[in-house]
């Protein structure tokens, strides 16, 4: 499994890239495993001010529904127009192609709270 080391983790399996105080967010290689084969993912909070925790919407594989925790408080800024047509590129690119939402961050110290590479690869062992 891939673990990139520039990205931070969370115990739901989300991963987060920070840029300033803009987060992208996407679900592991670890978890796209997991569900299997990625058929819908619904986000219908852009423009919404969230909370950590906050569902922010739900990834729909053939076999199960999940929800998608949000990691840092802050509003979704875009969802990636991509995966209406192709969300199969969860499955092929988690880490790229298939990320789900950006964010501007409210609090960006909350990016402290979330694993590294090596805590999250000992989290899923």
């Amino acid at each position: 499994m891939n673990f990139p080391e520039n990205l931070k983790y969370t115990k739901d399996h989300e991963w987060v890239l920070i840029e300033g105080d803009q987060a992208t967010i996407g679900i592991t290689d670890f978890a796209q495993r997991e569900l299997g084969d990625i058929v819908f993912v619904e986000v219908e909070t852009v423009d919404q001010q969230l909370n950590a925790g906050d569902v922010f919407g739900t990834v729909e594989a053939v076999k199960t529904v999940s929800d998608l925790y949000l990691p840092l408080t802050g509003t979704i800024t875009e969802l990636n127009p991509d995966l209406a047509a192709a969300p199969e590129s969860v499955n092929q690119d988690p880490y790229g192609k298939g990320w789900m939402v950006k964010m501007k961050m409210d609090q960006p110290a909350e990016a402290g709270n979330l694993l590294d590479a090596q805590a999250y690869e000992a989290l899923v062992g």
